[in-house]
């Protein structure tokens, strides 16, 4: 058995992708997480935001930011289905430490939405 693990996967999607487009996108890495059995996923949508430097020729991207636990075979999976996809110009995923999680618990993201969390289903 492996151990479940927090991560936070930050990912852009293109600018030019109308609303249902984004939405069913996130909600695409949403369904997946699900069935590879993630829990605790909280997604937050930071909106359209301008890069540092243009990537694939945009100068925007749609940043979501997306926080779960996960064993590392679902991270290998779903990394590989954002590199085969076209609506997502980058992504990065990082592990997270526990303890400094319960630290930041009280700090306030300014501009961002509030999570919406999606329970697991049992």
């Amino acid at each position: 058995m492996t151990v479940k693990r927090l991560y936070e996967t930050m990912y852009i999607l293109r600018p030019d992708l109308p609303d249902q487009e984004a939405d069913a996108a996130i909600a695409k890495y949403q369904d997946f997480l699900v069935q590879q059995e993630s829990e605790n996923i909280t997604i937050q949508h930071r909106g359209r935001r301008r890069l540092a430097y243009d990537i694939k020729g945009h100068r925007e991207g749609i940043y979501i930011q997306v926080n779960y636990s996960a064993t590392p075979k679902t991270i290998e999976s779903l990394e590989k289905s954002m590199r085969l996809a076209d609506d997502v110009i980058r992504y990065l995923t990082i592990k997270l430490d526990p303890e400094a999680i319960e630290e930041d618990a009280e700090a306030i993201i300014p501009d961002a939405e509030e999570p919406v969390v999606v329970a697991a289903a049992e």
